[in-house]
């Protein structure tokens, strides 16, 4: 993609390529969307010194892509990590089409994460436009299911982050373009209900009723949220009953937690899982897991965050992400700003680290509990499924 100026950092041009990838929807449920984006992204590496592989999908998802410097290959080097999946439904884009507004641009998927995916590819496309070489190899991995939970390329993402020395993730910054040092950790659950139907007329006494008992279990889920520690618990999806005449016998729900440590979580699963049916004659089953271990703020990634990178670079810490800036996150109408220096300062910071080789001085003293050469979220990545088997009490950072 060629600037639009003698500037490789104009956000006209970087808006433009932000444009072409939000405008290819693509929702986790529909492979063949994403791997259109798939198809323009591995495009946009045939004349860079770039290999990229294909990894075909599976379970009803999209490919990934791993794009490979030719450079720094031979040594642990920066993993930069991105998604193309996005949770807008197809026809969304009818709803909410590309647009700049002021200083500021709309689009389904633009914040989470098509605008920092795009930041990421552009600052490489510029570094392999330059004379000089990062120290580092640079490896530029793509996965089409993170919406769900990453369930097809959690094991590419964990053998990926193993090998690499630093790893950047393009989810969105906060607002003001805060650096992200750290992020909760992510729990799935399914709740089964099952109760006895009858008809709801002329028998009820005899009906025992799921959608009933569903409702308490939602009261039960909700009364978890603890703003204040930041623990946040969402019964998203609920479905129950046939007919509205017949006392419903089945009913279930779908739950997302998040949860900043360990602690929280050592806490909570254990509550949900062992949730109780309050009506005679109803059972009620869960199932689910800690599916992302929280990403706690450690010595390794407040050194990657500290380290300069040039003299006229600041940044301001934050707790998830480092891609594009946002206006809000409230609403489905997702924007971002496009601001040309925030642009413009976006992608120098990423080319600047990957130029610096990204040189860090090493965790000291007894919280240094990383592995030599691993940052937090390389090896957040690497621990993350092993810790269903970790006991009670247990770090994820303390297994190998």
């Amino acid at each position: 993609m060629t600037a639009t100026s003698d500037n490789p950092f104009d956000s006209g041009s970087i808006l433009d390529g932000i444009r072409r990838w939000v405008e290819i929807e693509t929702p986790t449920e529909a492979p063949e969307q994403v791997n259109k984006l798939a198809d323009l992204v591995t495009q946009g590496y045939r004349d860079l010194p770039a290999s990229v592989e294909r990894i075909a999908g599976k379970s009803g998802c999209g490919d990934h892509l791993v794009a490979r410097s030719s450079w720094g290959q031979n040594a642990p080097g920066i993993l930069v990590l991105s998604h193309l999946d996005t949770v807008h439904p197809m026809g969304f884009i009818e709803r909410l089409p590309f647009k700049i507004e002021g200083d500021t641009a709309f689009g389904p998927g633009i914040y989470d994460m098509k605008g920092g995916a795009y930041l990421a590819y552009h600052a490489f496309r510029q570094i392999c436009a330059d004379s000089a070489r990062s120290p580092l190899g640079v490896t530029q991995l793509y996965v089409s299911d993170e919406e769900i939970g990453s369930p097809t390329s959690r094991a590419l993402i964990e053998a990926e982050g193993r090998k690499a020395k630093y790893v950047l993730v393009t989810e969105p910054a906060r607002d003001g373009g805060k650096i992200v040092t750290g992020r909760k950790g992510v729990a799935r659950f399914e709740v089964f209900i099952r109760g006895v139907p009858s008809h709801a007329g002329t028998r009820p006494e005899d009906g025992r009723s799921a959608i009933r008992e569903l409702g308490n279990v939602i009261q039960a889920l909700e009364a978890m949220n603890d703003l204040t520690r930041g623990v946040t618990v969402n019964v998203g999806v609920v479905r129950g009953g046939t007919k509205p005449n017949v006392i419903a016998e089945e009913a279930y729900a779908e739950v997302d937690m998040r949860v900043p440590s360990i602690a929280d979580s050592d806490e909570l699963v254990p509550k949900i899982l062992g949730l109780k049916s309050r009506t005679d004659g109803v059972s009620v089953r869960v199932t689910g897991e800690l599916n992302r271990p929280p990403y706690e703020k450690g010595n390794a990634g407040a050194a990657l965050y500290e380290q300069p990178i040039t003299n006229r670079c600041t940044f301001r810490r934050s707790s998830r992400g480092r891609g594009c800036c946002i206006g809000c996150t409230r609403r489905c109408d997702e924007r971002r700003k496009p601001r040309p220096l925030r642009s413009r300062r976006a992608v120098r910071r990423w080319r600047d680290r990957a130029r610096a080789g990204l040189v860090l001085r090493p965790p000291q003293g007894s919280q240094a509990t990383h592995p030599p050469g691993r940052s937090d979220r390389a090896f957040a990545a690497a621990s993350g499924a092993r810790y269903r088997h970790a006991r009670a009490g247990q770090s994820p950072r303390s297994l190998r």
